[in-house]
């Protein structure tokens, strides 16, 4: 093995910097080339690459995004689209690749390990979906600028004594909406991994008027409910007045947390000494703060599960 090239897919996440600067400098102290991949896999298929150094991830640690952009690639959804990024990496003189994304992007690296090009797996994804490991690169940081935001909701709700929705990324997992709400104190978290009744919800935000209380924040995942419906009818059942607030991209931005950069720079770097051992086809995790590898099948095949004992702690501490 020679030049390893490294991309990163779908969305953004804060944290995908600090990998690809391990990637790049555990490659370079091993002696091996770098040869970094634009705008994923699409770039990938267009030859967009272009060989990097130390100096080319100087000063990246700290930024969000990604240097290497990403974008999403229906060609390469395809027998073509494999065939031509194949040839692409080999005329390149490319040996292996690292691939940093979510489960659109570990279905990429599947496949391009399966066609002969030896492949590892990083979990980049702000929605933590990936069940085979405790953490995504870019979770923590999502669900600080969640706490934060919710902060500053707090204090308006407060002032005006309202109630706030507060829709927050995740798609069909409600880790995002689960953690930030225990740690932002929500009054209610509603996941699509859970059933609800708007009804329930409204009721018990009445006996909490009754009890005194004048203001209130509701966490909703993107995947649970329309928020917009959910927000209306709120408002109807508890003549309280309710504004939804959408976080939306603000949770893919900003400076990754210390625990995203640790998290990513071990990552990167355990990416590095997997292809150095011979290792291809599996996916960088993590279990109890120690680095796990699961082949990219058993990783993709293993379904997120909402922590229930988290959940619970939700419901207790809201009441």
């Amino acid at each position: 093995m020679k030049r390893i090239g490294v991309l990163t897919s779908g969305g953004d996440a804060p944290g995908m910097n600090a990998a690809i600067r391990a990637v790049v400098r555990t490659a370079i102290y091993h002696g091996f080339e770098v040869m970094g991949v634009e705008r994923g896999y699409h770039g990938l298929l267009d030859n967009m690459m272009f060989p990097m150094n130390s100096r080319s991830v100087s000063e990246i640690l700290q930024r969000g995004g990604t240097i290497l952009k990403t974008a999403r690639c229906e060609a390469f959804n395809s027998e073509e689209g494999i065939q031509r990024a194949v040839e692409v990496i080999k005329s390149r003189g490319i040996d292996s690749m690292v691939i940093i994304g979510g489960d659109g992007s570990f279905r990429g690296a599947r496949d391009l390990d399966d066609a002969g090009i030896p492949t590892i797996a990083i979990p980049g994804t702000i929605d933590n979906d990936l069940g085979y490991t405790d953490l995504t690169i870019g979770f923590d940081t999502a669900i600080t600028t969640v706490m934060e935001s919710v902060s500053k909701l707090r204090d308006t709700s407060s002032s005006h004594e309202r109630m706030f929705v507060v829709e927050v990324m995740g798609r069909n997992c409600g880790d995002i909406a689960l953690f930030a709400g225990i740690i932002s104190g929500a009054e209610e978290v509603i996941v699509p991994e859970m059933p609800f009744s708007v009804k329930e919800v409204a009721e018990r935000v009445n006996i909490g008027v009754d009890g005194g209380k004048s203001h209130y924040i509701i966490l909703v995942a993107e995947g649970a409910v329309d928020p917009y419906a959910f927000t209306e009818e709120l408002e109807e059942l508890t003549k309280i007045n309710t504004r939804l607030a959408v976080i939306g991209h603000l949770q893919r931005g900003g400076s990754p947390t210390a625990t995203d950069r640790l998290l990513a720079t071990r990552m990167g770097a355990r990416a590095v000494e997997e292809l150095r051992i011979g290792n291809s086809g599996v996916a960088i995790g993590l279990k109890g703060n120690v680095l796990t590898t699961k082949s990219i099948d058993e990783a993709l095949a293993v379904r997120d599960r909402l922590s229930m004992e988290l959940y619970r702690l939700a419901e207790i501490l809201a009441r």
